[in-house]
């Protein structure tokens, strides 16, 4: 029989990354599609620094164990898409915490997108050299 567990969701996007997160109580392991966090990260610390911000800010940092769900985009991306989606998820737990965390800029979304290439031209915006004669 399987036991399901109560957990609380966040969605977040970035780029064309997006991540949905659950938090369950537990002691504070973070686990990124099915991977140790930092092992995900390529054990980059500064990108695990910035996953747990929001939870270091409402000092939870041991009460929720986290898993996560990336896809689409490079690393910075889906940080940036998990940092949101914890954020998120943080808010619906605890309603309490939402004013804490939007003044960190933890709740809103960035909205840059990279912008298409136009026709006629060698990149969104580049152009051929402009030649007078």
């Amino acid at each position: 029989m399987v036991d399901k567990k109560k957990y609380t969701y966040g969605l977040g996007r970035r780029k064309s990354a997006t991540a949905s997160a659950r938090l369950y109580k537990g002691k504070g392991d973070i686990k990124i599609n099915d991977k140790p966090a930092l092992e995900y990260l390529s054990g980059n610390k500064t990108y695990l620094a910035e996953i747990t911000d929001p939870l270091a800010l409402a000092e939870k940092q041991k009460e929720y164990d986290i898993t996560i769900l990336v896809k689409g985009g490079g690393l910075a991306g889906q940080v940036d898409a998990i940092k949101l989606a914890i954020s998120k998820a943080l808010v619906t737990e605890a309603p309490d915490l939402r004013p804490v965390l939007k003044k960190a800029g933890f709740t809103s979304r960035d909205p840059r997108e990279k912008e298409r290439k136009k026709y006629g031209l060698r990149s969104a915006r580049k152009k051929e050299q402009f030649s007078k004669r």
